[in-house]
């Protein structure tokens, strides 16, 4: 079975009470870019096999993620089979809006079961439905239900356990023009087993509305175009009044089965929506909520990373105590304690930023968010849907770029690849952490201080992002930009359960990428950091100056001599006028396998070890050049900042940008103006820092 239906119609919801499956729900378009599977059992206790869609307003596909909805639905993607039934998800405090595409997948003519949901929502919009009389006009079964509380979902999976499943009786009527086109179409159409069944004279009828080939052969779509062109001739203005039939025949079922109480009276939504959607008020509310989130990730975060911590380095100091002295141990200490560790502790900080994240679209306030930055982004040349990529950029590029697919308009969406990286993603977020904490010291008031310098880094890479793309949309890709009409769900109390579900996912990913990745990398950079083993100095070297790590001068000659040292030292001078020596090189060059490797690299590089007490920032703080003057210094530190705001570090970025854009084009050009970009920046805060005397 298929799970369809509009965008905030609590479709996700829906398909997690039907088979138990945690998926993310958000309540904004553009959430469910692929399908998802499951498996739910009938009464009966078959097991039935149902796909949730990506969320439609209709099956007129202009995105790339509506034509996965229709092809689903036709049965035209290999890796699926044709769907034997549909469950269609409509919003019932929407019902006008939603019927649209309701009535377009009943037509299709495969058995339908209209799952009404979020009924609660309704009758405090004072909205009472005849659900008999709706359910005898559609044609199909119409089971009211609550999805966010399970209620109906018993008598859901009683409607859909029936066999079989009764096809729609729905009937609109058509030109008799639009029957003789279809029959002729019918013949024709391939991997069709029976050419005379209900779907294929819906999908008949749905390519004669097309504006684009499906694909299935040059004579299907020449006949299409013929009969296209015959409908100009004979019915003027054909496609706007087939939508118009259908919104008046929807008008005329929603007169006779909805009855609306208190019709003048505002919705506690449209009272706070007057105010936080007001022009002047609204952008400083959202300052305000993004000030807040980031303040609480500095202060509320710190005791669960201290334990964390002092956890971590506990279990590096009883593992260590268990080997015997020699390589095994530095491996295990120094390389895997020392560099997945230094990453490992930032998870607290990470789960405060998706939690409130989490909030914002539980309740709703992220659409708003998207409406009031919407305004911004017209300005710049970006579409109104770019927001939601690049909204989701801001947890980790890679699904941001996917949810392109949204967009209708080709260069609107490439615009939105070229620039989503920009976004600061949680990979950043460790980087972030360990170089404000080296830039500003512990003490009072510097909480604040830190909080607006992670706030001003989100904002610089979200201000370069519209920069880019505003100079993009007048230069290499240049084009009107489509309207969009963005819906704005009502304000809920949050469901903690999934928010709860939502920190757990994201706890367990970056979990596991520092358990395989950085675990991976870790060992390599832990060999390539000690080998080839160079012979001790024959003298002891100059006695370090008070307050510098002792350790890391030590052992800097086997350092150097190795073949991580040997790469930082060939790249450094590319990387010198930015403020970095060879040590940073090599954290620079480890952080394109992931961003996070940074922090985990320069771990191992300063011998950070996890039987100590001594942190990474404590040796920053102390690091020296071989002059004697510190190396982080604040204007170093935010030259570092500066460089992984703008620059493109993570392969993983590449490889989906490649496949989403079939070309290797796009995504080497993007690797190189962003990394041109990062260090032209970075290049100008120090040395400009300099000439003002900031050294």
């Amino acid at each position: 079975m298929a799970l369809v239906g509009n965008p905030n119609s609590g479709k996700t919801t829906l398909f997690n009470a039907l088979t138990g499956m945690r998926q993310k729900v958000g309540n904004y378009p553009g959430v469910t870019v692929e399908w998802k599977e499951g498996i739910f059992y009938s009464q009966h206790g078959h097991p039935i096999r149902i796909l949730d869609l990506p969320g439609s307003y209709s099956l007129n596909a202009r995105s790339p993620d509506e034509k996965i909805l229709v092809e689903a639905l036709l049965g035209r993607i290999p890796v699926l089979p044709e769907p034997t039934a549909v469950i269609c998800c409509v919003d019932a405090s929407n019902l006008e809006r939603n019927l649209y595409m309701a009535t377009q997948v009943i037509e299709l003519g495969l058995p339908t079961v209209v799952a009404l949901n979020m009924m609660d929502v309704a009758e405090k919009r004072g909205l009472k439905i005849d659900i008999p009389h709706l359910q005898k006009r559609l044609g199909v079964p119409v089971i009211p239900c609550e999805a966010a509380r399970a209620k109906g979902i018993m008598e859901l999976r009683l409607a859909l356990s029936q066999h079989p499943l009764p096809l729609p009786t729905l009937k609109m009527e058509k030109p008799g023009l639009i029957h003789e086109a279809v029959s002729e179409l019918l013949p024709v159409l391939p991997a069709r087993k029976d050419r005379n069944s209900v779907l294929a004279r819906g999908e008949a009828r749905l390519m004669l509305s097309s504006d684009e080939d499906p694909g299935l052969g040059g004579p299907v779509w020449t006949r299409v175009l013929l009969w296209q062109q015959r409908f100009d001739r004979e019915m003027p203005g054909w496609r706007s009044e087939w939508i118009t039939s259908r919104y008046a025949w929807i008008g005329d079922l929603m007169r006779e089965s909805v009855k609306r109480f208190n019709p003048n009276k505002p919705s506690l939504t449209e009272r706070l929506d007057n105010i936080l959607l007001h022009p002047w008020v609204g952008f400083p509310v959202l300052a305000m909520v993004m000030g807040i989130l980031f303040y609480c990730i500095f202060t509320l975060a710190v005791p669960f990373m201290d334990a964390l911590d002092g956890l971590i380095s506990w279990t590096g100091f009883q593992v260590g105590g268990l080997l015997p002295d020699g390589e095994l141990r530095n491996l295990v200490v120094d390389g895997i304690f020392g560099g997945v560790g230094g990453v490992v502790v930032f998870l607290p900080q990470i789960l405060f930023l998706f939690f409130f994240i989490a909030l914002l679209e539980s309740t709703g306030y992220m659409a708003r968010a998207a409406f009031i930055l919407d305004r911004l982004m017209s300005k710049v040349g970006l579409h109104g849907r770019s927001f939601i990529p690049l909204l989701s950029s801001y947890a980790c590029a890679v699904p941001g770029i996917m949810a392109t697919r949204t967009i209708e308009s080709v260069k609107d969406r490439l615009v939105t690849i070229l620039v989503a990286p920009f976004m600061t993603c949680s990979a950043r977020l460790p980087v972030y952490l360990v170089m404000i904490a080296a830039m500003l010291p512990d003490g009072p008031g510097n909480a604040l201080k830190k909080s607006l310098m992670l706030l001003f880094l989100y904002f610089l890479g979200t201000a370069v992002a519209l920069l880019f793309a505003w100079f993009f949309r007048k230069t290499l890709l240049r084009g009107p930009s489509l309207s969009m009409v963005m819906e704005l769900p009502p304000y809920r109390m949050p469901r903690w359960d999934s928010i709860f579900h939502e920190m757990l996912d994201r706890a367990w990913m970056f979990l596991k990428r520092a358990g395989t990745i950085i675990f991976a990398l870790s060992i390599l950079l832990w060999f390539l950091m000690n080998y080839p083993k160079g012979a001790a100095p024959e003298s002891d070297p100059v006695p370090p100056e008070a307050g510098t790590v002792q350790t890391v001068q030590q052992d800097d000659f086997s350092i150097e001599d190795s073949f991580a040292g040997k790469l930082g030292h060939g790249l450094e001078p590319l990387f010198a006028p930015l403020g970095y020596d060879w040590r940073i090189t090599v954290g620079i060059i480890s952080s394109f396998a992931a961003r996070e490797v940074f922090v985990s690299t320069m771990a191992i590089v300063y011998r950070v070890d996890a039987e100590e007490e001594s942190s990474l920032v404590d040796a920053f703080r102390h690091s020296t050049r071989p002059d004697g003057s510190r190396l982080f210094t604040p204007l170093t530190c935010f030259s570092v900042l500066i460089f992984f705001v703008f620059a493109l570090q993570c392969i993983s970025t590449v490889a989906v940008v490649r496949r989403e854009t079939q070309t290797w084009r796009w995504p080497l050009f993007q690797f190189a103006y962003m990394f041109a970009f990062a260090w032209l920046m970075s290049f100008l805060v120090f040395q400009g820092g300099q000439l003002l005397g900031y050294n």
